[in-house]
């Protein structure tokens, strides 16, 4: 009897001390990202960065930028040898109602861009547009910003998405020179879902 109390006793110490060095690890699971080949394909390879705590210096979201808190957010950059660029900042809301509304507020702002940049930048041309909603978790939606400075005579092409999962949102960017008839719409919204699903 002695031996088996003392079994169940030991058996006990141990599973004790399994669920204390798993529950460090379940707490401090962070949100996965994407990989550089979850990207749209271009004609030469992506690399992608380490991911970074906080966000990136200049906001990292064109038209939104600073709407991203820095708390609890991280991110990694995207680039190709043809200037094709792209980042994706994901970040924890205290609470699943604060990331709902991060969710609107980066909606409204990318909605809105192409205005907005008109207002701040005499004679570039800004075309906004929405692409629908994505079904991915608690959702995703998709924009793009057309842009044209005839000054400089340059043309450039964005496409974003955000998505949520409960409390995680995820900011997805690409971008590249060029006109909207040159951005993988189709490829984007398929690294969109990819974006939301790897989270957790």
């Amino acid at each position: 009897m002695t031996t088996f109390r003392s079994a169940l006793t030991v058996s006990a110490a141990v599973l004790g001390l399994a669920a204390l060095a798993t529950a460090p690890a379940q707490a401090a699971a962070q949100p996965a990202f994407l990989a550089a080949s979850q990207m749209p394909a271009s004609s030469t390879p992506w690399t992608a960065t380490q991911v970074f705590t906080g966000v990136p210096e200049n906001g990292g979201a064109l038209c939104a930028p600073y709407k991203i808190p820095a708390q609890n957010t991280r991110y990694r950059e995207f680039s190709t040898e043809l200037d094709t660029n792209g980042v994706q900042i994901t970040t924890v809301a205290r609470t699943e109602a604060d990331a709902v509304k991060l969710v609107d507020t980066l909606r409204k702002s990318l909605a809105g861009c192409g205005p907005l940049l008109e207002r701040q930048n005499p004679g570039l041309r800004a075309v906004s547009a929405s692409h629908g909603k994505l079904a991915v978790e608690e959702g995703a939606w998709v924009y793009s910003l057309d842009t044209a400075d005839p000054q400089i005579g340059s043309t450039d092409i964005h496409l974003f998405s955000v998505g949520r999962d409960g409390k995680t949102v995820t900011f997805v960017r690409w971008g590249q020179m060029g006109d909207f008839k040159d951005a993988p719409l189709t490829a984007f919204r398929t690294t969109t879902k990819t974006a939301v699903n790897k989270l957790y």
